[in-house]
């Protein structure tokens, strides 16, 4: 399924010196946006919105909406990003009838089938507050359906095959010992070079604990690293160059000599050459990334091309609904029940 909040639609129409200009006439009474010939309306906006609403408040309770969040109200946060999610599911849509991409009947069926259990499954002071009716519901859910298909058309032809080459985790233990400090403000200051050269020489000292003296390498971390994490995972392209490179290059049990990065000097100890576990998990996830890669630059090209507008002062009027009877929160969990993955 589709994951929300994979890109976000700005809903403004930037020229090409980057000018921000934002459209607020020519709408409907309800229109909240416009992308390009399609509108975004008060009342679907308000079901993303409170669908995102009681999520939050059903982890963190209705008090979470008073704690301050710097210039930016976790209200705004959330309505901005509820505005993203849909213009970008509208945006999908029009995507999907220029490369002329459509729900088959049974699919088709599927999405009015959860419209349904949706629809009935809110009360009468929910249908009320959030201004739907069946038809809003039924068209949610569609477009829904449509994003999710366009989505699986742009990235078919991505080969979901990793090696394990590609993929390998490793696990390492490391000591670090930091060539550097902070000062008042903190910044970083870089010790002299004749304080380094003491560094070095400790680090070489630890190291031959360890490898001549056969003391505990966990121990000695335990006591030496100025690092607060000793242990670490990790596939290809996620650590510092010098770092991965020295410990991609150990046998398991295997003591590194002492490296420098910019953090300071490294004694590494290979603990597991290849993590099956971990491997498998970062195959999915190189997937994953090779995909959203795909698809955003396809989607970024596209919404390139196309006006959107906002109606800002109906956009100012939403706002979150505080009513106890308004519970409803799982229009996702309700889609997937009908398209799972």
């Amino acid at each position: 399924m589709l994951c929300l909040g994979l890109l976000l639609l700005s809903l403004t129409a930037c020229g090409g010196d980057g000018t921000r200009v934002v459209f607020t006439s020519g709408f409907g009474e309800n229109d909240v946006f416009r992308i390009a010939d399609i509108s975004g309306t008060q009342a679907e906006v308000m079901v993303y919105l409170t669908t995102m609403q009681n999520r939050y408040e059903s982890v963190y309770g209705p008090e979470v909406w008073n704690v301050a969040k710097g210039e930016v109200t976790l209200e705004e946060n959330v309505k901005d990003t509820a505005l993203a999610r849909i213009a970008q599911i509208k945006t999908m849509c029009l995507l999907a009838e220029r490369e002329k991409v459509e729900l088959d009947s049974e699919e088709y069926e599927l999405a009015l089938q959860a419209a349904a259990e949706y629809f009935a499954s809110l009360n009468e002071t929910e249908i009320q507050l959030l201004g739907v009716d069946s038809e809003t519901i039924r068209q949610l859910y569609l477009e829904y359906a449509l994003a999710n298909k366009i989505y699986e058309y742009i990235i078919q032809d991505i080969n979901p095959e990793i090696s394990d080459d590609e993929a390998r985790t490793i696990t390492v233990q490391h000591i670090l010992l930091c060539t550097w400090t902070t000062d008042g403000s903190g910044a970083r200051v870089v010790y002299a070079d004749d304080v380094k050269e003491t560094v070095y020489e400790r680090a070489c000292e630890i190291r031959k604990m360890a490898v001549d003296g056969g003391q505990d390498f966990l121990d000695l971390a335990s006591r030496y690293s100025e690092d607060t994490t000793i242990t670490y995972s990790f596939g290809k392209g996620v650590m510092d160059s010098v770092f991965e490179e020295t410990a991609f290059s150990l046998e398991t049990g295997e003591i590194s000599e002492v490296v420098e990065t910019e953090s300071g000097y490294h004694i590494i100890k290979c603990i597991n050459t290849f993590d099956r576990e971990q491997t498998e998990q970062s195959k999915l996830e190189i997937v994953e990334e090779r995909r959203r890669e795909v698809f955003g630059q396809k989607y970024d090209a596209f919404a390139d091309t196309l006006v959107r507008q906002l109606n800002t002062q109906l956009w100012e009027e939403v706002a979150l609904i505080h009513d106890d009877a308004v519970k409803t929160m799982d229009f996702f969990e309700v889609y997937a029940k009908y398209f799972p993955e």
